[in-house]
């Protein structure tokens, strides 16, 4: 009788295709996930909400968790990442979105023994945060990354003016002009911390944890 072969981890690293300096994140996941887990490991790892269309490409076949009128792809539930013995270095498209069509280019790295002390799935690096959701796709981003320290600068210029007139009203709308800002201001920080806590009660849970789209609640 045969014995299904021990699961490994694989050391994933994905990245967001358009985006200078290189916005990305580095896991381990184990080989007996599935697709859908993956899909839940990037939208986690990205800090997505999971409200758009996604799909795998892999070896010219499109994979998706499926869901009311979703596109036609291979159940990604029913794909564990075993089944599609990946070879070093080989890498696939994640595509999520496909208004603003965020791309993140997913490599293999390794193939490595799977830790019995450790949780996975789990991420050991990254550089970045993610983009805020709906933003009209990565050459928004990158123009409206650059331009927001100026904007911000020049809300606080408004803001001065209208503190010197007392202007209540005017404050008022001014603080919240600036509200949205400040996100735009934060994008260098990448909390690691936050997404495992999120990863691990994604371990924890799965599949209870997954929504009715198959996204992290």
């Amino acid at each position: 009788m045969e014995h299904d072969p021990q699961p490994e981890a694989y050391c994933v690293h994905a990245w967001i295709r358009g985006i200078h300096p290189m916005l990305w994140r580095r896991f381990l996941v184990r080989s007996d996930s599935t697709l859908a887990d993956l899909h839940v490991v990037l939208q986690i790892g990205f800090d997505w909400t999971d409200f758009h269309l996604h799909r795998f490409r892999i070896r010219k076949k499109d994979y998706a968790v499926p869901r009311l009128g979703g596109l036609a792809c291979h159940d990604a539930r029913k794909i564990k990442l075993a089944d599609l013995h990946f070879r070093i270095n080989e890498r696939f498209l994640y595509e999520y979105d496909f208004g603003d069509l965020w791309q993140h280019q997913v490599r293999i790295e390794k193939r490595l023994e799977v830790e019995t002390s450790r949780s996975y799935p789990v991420c050991v690096g990254g550089q970045w945060a993610g983009p805020p959701e709906d933003c009209g796709g990565p050459q928004a981003f990158l123009d409206r990354r650059a331009s927001a320290p100026w904007r911000v600068r020049e809300l606080l210029d408004d803001l001065l003016e209208d503190i010197k007139a007392r202007d209540t009203d005017a404050l008022d709308y001014r603080l919240e002009e600036l509200q949205p800002w400040q996100e735009w201001l934060m994008l260098h920080r990448f909390d690691r911390r936050r997404v495992n806590r999120r990863l691990r009660q994604y371990g924890e849970n799965s599949p209870q944890s997954m929504n009715s789209r198959g996204g992290w609640q």
